[in-house]
């Protein structure tokens, strides 16, 4: 990892930063279903069906925080080799990730003022296209389409963050207010931190995807990709 620069350094520290508490609140979930010791607020849907809800914990830090690694430029010129492995491994996760978290969505039983109709629309959407995007990223890269790929998994990578981003602003919310969002006021926070992250990442695509964009002519079973 000695190749990485500065930059990249700084990028995988705030995005380490950004996430550490979902990601790693989530881990300390796993723990205390695996029989440790109970840190976090009791949750009865993980202790009535703890397997979908650790099969998501899992597979969501693995693509959040070891996925970050994948948009370092350093580590795909260095390195593109461990790139295609670690893109394999991390879009199964990616999609692992998503597909426990439809599965949640649908099955698990919440109270009103923890998910309305709103969020729950909004997560089944965003859960199947966060499928759908690894999937075009995959055929995009086989098709050695490399500006689609990475705007692809980018997307993906938003989506997958919308823990992070809600997170920061329900701590906001509280310091603020001095009380938790509930209700229609917490649905339409959720999907507020969804909406800044597609849109962050839609600025990221055009400024530093679009701007290295360049033709490229590959041969493949006798025909032209661009």
């Amino acid at each position: 990892m000695k190749f990485l620069s500065k930059l990249e350094w700084a990028i995988l520290a705030l995005i380490f930063v950004y996430s550490f508490i979902p990601s790693f609140g989530g881990l300390l979930r796993v723990l205390e279903l695996a029989g440790g010791p109970v840190i976090a607020p009791e949750n009865l849907r993980a202790l009535s069906n703890p397997l979908p809800i650790i099969v998501h914990i899992l597979s969501s830090f693995l693509f959040c925080i070891v996925g970050t690694l994948q948009f370092m430029p350093s580590i795909r010129r260095h390195q593109p080799a461990m790139h295609r492995r670690f893109g394999r491994i991390l879009a199964i996760a990616g999609c692992i990730s998503a597909a426990s978290g439809l599965w949640m969505t649908h099955f698990y039983v919440f109270p009103e003022q923890l998910q309305g109709d709103l969020l729950y629309w909004v997560r089944i959407a965003l859960g199947s296209l966060m499928i759908g995007f690894i999937v075009w990223a995959v055929i995009a890269i086989k098709s050695r389409n490399v500006f689609r790929h990475g705007a692809s998994m980018l997307r993906a990578y938003a989506i997958a963050q919308g823990a992070s981003t809600q997170t920061i602003i329900g701590i906001g919310w509280m310091i603020v207010f001095n009380v938790e969002p509930l209700g229609p006021v917490r649905d339409a926070m959720m999907v507020l931190a969804w909406g800044l992250n597609l849109a962050v990442t839609e600025i990221l695509i055009r400024i530093l995807l679009t701007s290295k964009k360049r033709p490229i002519t590959a041969i493949t079973h006798g025909k032209y990709i661009f």
